[in-house]
């Protein structure tokens, strides 16, 4: 499938006026079922702008905005090209063993409760595979059109397709199966604009990393565009960063269209 991308976020420092300094994951990297044909990414004022790479391997692209400035407005637009890989992912950038992504973290802590959850859903299951494809089904049946049920066993106020994803590695971590979170895009055929997505990986040994998308109920397909891993949404970000000499956050409203092309 041919994915075009336009992708638009306008930040306003907290206190306005001071020089920016922001780390964008934004940039998807190339795999054996995802291949970049085109990406660019656009600010609306003079800037500065440097490639690199973070702690998990995502690809980075470090934003410095030295004028002061009261919003800065990052356009992403792009073509990527996908194939269904069944939801094994293969030919990522992997700079870290699975076993680091076994680690919890405050938004993916293992509460009574969730365990409870997990244990009920995998009773019947035998060997990590089947576990984990029945986790995903049962956090979609009883979640993904329940966002108020799911804030609830989360602790949330509200939740939606990035809590589906911590709850999807909080369980598979509590059985012992090493899990991440993923940020991206998905494709809606018949929607004129989508926002970006989030869903998780698990890595199952001999097989490899694997997609699951506990908001559809389904593995990883060829309608998801896959930009940056971590073991929470924090650190999956597509923007970090605060004003310099500010350490308050910047805060952040967007706009995005994701339609597939022929």
């Amino acid at each position: 499938m041919r994915i075009a991308i336009e992708h638009q976020i306008v930040h306003r420092p907290t206190l306005r006026g001071r020089a920016v300094v922001q780390m964008l994951r934004l940039t998807p990297d190339n795999s054996d079922d995802q291949t970049v044909a085109h990406w660019r990414i656009d600010v609306d004022c003079d800037a500065r702008m440097r490639s690199g790479r973070d702690g998990f391997g995502n690809a980075v692209t470090m934003l410095y905005v030295e004028e002061r400035v009261d919003a800065v407005t990052i356009t992403v637009t792009g073509d990527v090209l996908t194939s269904d890989g069944h939801g094994i992912v293969r030919g990522t950038n992997e700079t870290l063993p699975p076993a680091l992504y076994l680690r919890g973290t405050a938004a993916t802590a293992a509460t009574e409760a969730i365990v409870a959850f997990v244990g009920e859903a995998v009773r019947d299951c035998y060997g990590p595979l089947a576990m984990l494809h029945a986790l995903n089904v049962t956090i979609h049946r009883r979640f993904a059109n329940d966002g108020q049920a799911a804030a609830g066993l989360l602790g949330s106020e509200e939740a939606g397709p990035c809590d589906l994803a911590h709850l999807f590695c909080t369980g598979a971590r509590s059985l012992g199966i090493p899990a991440r979170f993923v940020s991206g895009f998905v494709a809606q055929a018949d929607a004129e604009a989508a926002r970006p997505h989030c869903w998780a990986e698990a890595h199952v040994e001999e097989i490899g990393w694997i997609g699951f998308d506990p908001a559809i109920g389904l593995s990883l397909t060829d309608t998801h565009v896959r930009v940056a891993v971590a073991l929470d949404a924090a650190g999956a970000a597509p923007v970090a960063g605060e004003a310099w000499g500010d350490t308050m956050p910047l805060t952040e409203a967007g706009q995005w269209s994701v339609k597939p092309l022929p």
